[in-house]
């Protein structure tokens, strides 16, 4: 305690956001395994399964649009809040009585949680663009890096929390425990969350929501297609592969897709010093639209190489799982690049109206990889998922050829 008095108040604030953005982070993934294999487990197929997250990815596309605006006239401490407030609404909604449970309610709560999860989403990130100096890029890049992959980790926890939960106390039960848990912690936010950080000096318009930045269009752009690559085989695909055709219990498949994601919120959080290393520079190398697009370019390759394997003698446990975790590992690369570029391209008055917009397109790109991730996993196999994700990269690499690129090495800060 002694050590937080002696921080300046918008680090404090900043650190109470990140420390709500975590806790919500693990109901967040824990509610998307509960429903997973809660759903599966009654003998939904895929594709209904990727329906009941067509409104939490849908809203989460509005949410990010809007949100950014809402976050610069209110402040993000307030739209943090009202993100808490709905998560606890949605995770209530699914405690009723099984017999309510249709498809139409439970698609209902998880827009309630798409709303939260992108509400609580921009303020954290939107937040750090105003405790580090224009001049210090390099402390930027860590800053958001650390950010991002102890998020991701967290949620690899959700993951393996909301198997063992559903295991332990079952859907309901464990759904209630975490609203409680939630709660007392949006309860506390609510009296500690005081500062308006992140305010534009001047209210912006509603027009202003869409960016006018060609650097953020094609960054948003090439984020589309990134999350979409994740998310057609990773949402419904995966979980579903692993329990019918490995015969995995609710721990295992909670438990690889923990790790998995734990793995990649590591790897985020040391982008920096990995992306320094490769580079060959005593300095380091501040990422720039070339580096989105090499990094890019790289990850292509592994889900292609996964669906050859496939068709091949070689285990194809082994070989899914071993080649997932490179792909998670690329991919942490890729996407704490992504996180970085956009806070230093947005404009430090009103960040989150860039920051949000950048955000609905990785919405979008999630809604797409969700939808697809059921249709072609039922319809064609996982391999299909695996061809759709190489394609959905390298056009992703494609974009990233019209980024910003430096001159020379930028040193870092």
């Amino acid at each position: 305690m002694l050590t937080l008095s002696t921080l300046s108040p918008a680090v404090r604030q900043y650190l109470l956001v990140t420390g709500n953005y975590w806790a919500f982070t693990l109901t967040d993934g824990a509610l998307r395994m509960l429903v997973v294999l809660h759903f599966h487990s009654l003998g939904y197929t895929p594709l209904q399964i990727a329906a009941l997250f067509l409104f939490y990815e849908i809203f989460g596309v509005i949410t990010n649009l809007v949100g950014g605006y809402l976050g610069a006239r209110l402040g993000l401490n307030r739209t943090m809040n009202i993100g808490l407030g709905l998560q606890v609404a949605a995770l209530l909604m699914l405690t009723v009585p099984a017999i309510w449970l249709t498809i139409p309610w439970v698609m209902g709560a998880q827009a309630l949680s798409g709303i939260a999860k992108d509400l609580n989403k921009m303020s954290a990130k939107s937040s750090i663009k105003m405790l580090v100096p224009q001049s210090e890029q390099g402390q930027l890049y860590k800053w958001v890096a650390i950010l991002t992959g102890s998020k991701n980790a967290l949620k690899g926890v959700g993951f393996f929390l909301g198997g063992a939960l559903l295991a332990l106390f079952g859907f309901q039960g464990a759904l209630l425990l975490m609203a409680t848990l939630l709660a007392l912690i949006w309860l506390a936010s609510l009296m500690l969350l005081k500062k308006d950080l992140g305010k534009a000096s001047a209210k912006p318009k509603f027009r202003d929501i869409l960016s006018k930045s060609q650097a953020i269009n094609s960054l948003s752009a090439a984020r589309l297609f990134l999350f979409g690559a994740r998310d057609v085989w990773f949402v419904v695909a995966l979980p579903v592969y692993l329990s019918s055709v490995f015969g995995w219990d609710f721990w295992m498949v909670g438990g690889f897709l923990a790790a998995w994601v734990i793995g990649y919120g590591i790897v985020q959080s040391v982008a920096p010093a990995l992306t320094s290393k490769i580079s060959g520079k005593a300095r380091g190398q501040l990422p720039d639209g070339r580096s989105a697009f090499v990094w890019a370019l790289l990850l292509a390759v592994l889900p292609a190489a996964i669906a050859l394997g496939l068709k091949t003698d070689w285990s194809a446990q082994w070989l899914l799982i071993g080649g997932l975790l490179l792909f998670g590992a690329v991919f942490a690369v890729n996407s704490s690049l992504h996180s970085y570029l956009i806070v230093s391209y947005a404009k430090a008055d009103g960040v989150s109206l860039d920051v949000g917009f950048y955000y609905m397109s990785n919405a979008m790109g999630r809604l797409i990889g969700t939808l697809l991730s059921g249709w072609v996993y039922q319809a064609y196999g996982l391999e299909a998922c695996l061809w759709i994700s190489s394609a959905f990269v390298l056009l992703a690499a494609l974009i990233s050829m019209g980024l910003p690129k430096h001159a020379q090495p930028s040193p870092a800060g």
